[in-house]
C-alpha cells in the first residue's frame, strides 16, 4: 500500500474552508486543468454516502472513477472511498484542522496500484508524481479562493 500527505495552512477560519468544499462546483474548481478529467456528477454534498463521478482518459481510453463519502464530521474531516475505478483501493481523508484561528488542511490518501507490489515498484513514483501535482494544484486554489474571503 502506499501513502500520500500534503498540508497547508491557510489564513481562513475552518468554518469558511469547510464551506468552500460544500460547494457545488467544487470538483470544477479543484481539477487542474491540466489533467484529462471529466467531471461526470456530484450528488450529497460532503455527507456520508455522497457520491462523486469522474471520467479519466488513460491516453485513448476512458475510465469511470467512481467514489462515495464514508465518513463526515463537519468542520473537522470527511473521507471518501473509490467503489469503482483504476485503483486496487483508494482512501481519501480530508482534515480541517484550526491553528490560532487559522486551517490546517491535510490530504491523507492511501491506495494500491493493481499489479500488487511489483505495480507499486515500478509506477509508484510516477503516480506519486501526479498526485502531488494535483493537491499542490488543489490547495493554492483552496488559500486563494478561501482567504480572499476575510
Amino acid at each position: 500500500m502506499l501513502h500520500f500527505k500534503h498540508s497547508s495552512l491557510i489564513d481562513a477560519p475552518v468554518e469558511v474552508v469547510w464551506s468552500f468544499h460544500e460547494r457545488p462546483d467544487i470538483l470544477q474548481l479543484l481539477t487542474p486543468p491540466w489533467q484529462p478529467v471529466q467531471i461526470i456528477r456530484r450528488e450529497g454534498g460532503l455527507d456520508v454516502g455522497a457520491i462523486s463521478e469522474f471520467r479519466l482518459w488513460l491516453g485513448p481510453i476512458p475510465v469511470r472513477w467512481v467514489a462515495r463519502h464514508t465518513e463526515c464530521e463537519k468542520n473537522r474531516l470527511f473521507t471518501d472511498r473509490q467503489i469503482e475505478g483504476p485503483m486496487e483501493s483508494w482512501t481519501h481523508r480530508h482534515h480541517f484542522i484550526e491553528e490560532n484561528g487559522k486551517t490546517r488542511l491535510t490530504d491523507a490518501i492511501d491506495f494500491e496500484l493493481p499489479g500488487g507490489g511489483l505495480a507499486e515498484l515500478v509506477l509508484g513514483w510516477w503516480v506519486d508524481l501526479r498526485i502531488k501535482d494535483m493537491f499542490s494544484y488543489r490547495h493554492k486554489v483552496t488559500k486563494r479562493e478561501c482567504e480572499q474571503q476575510t
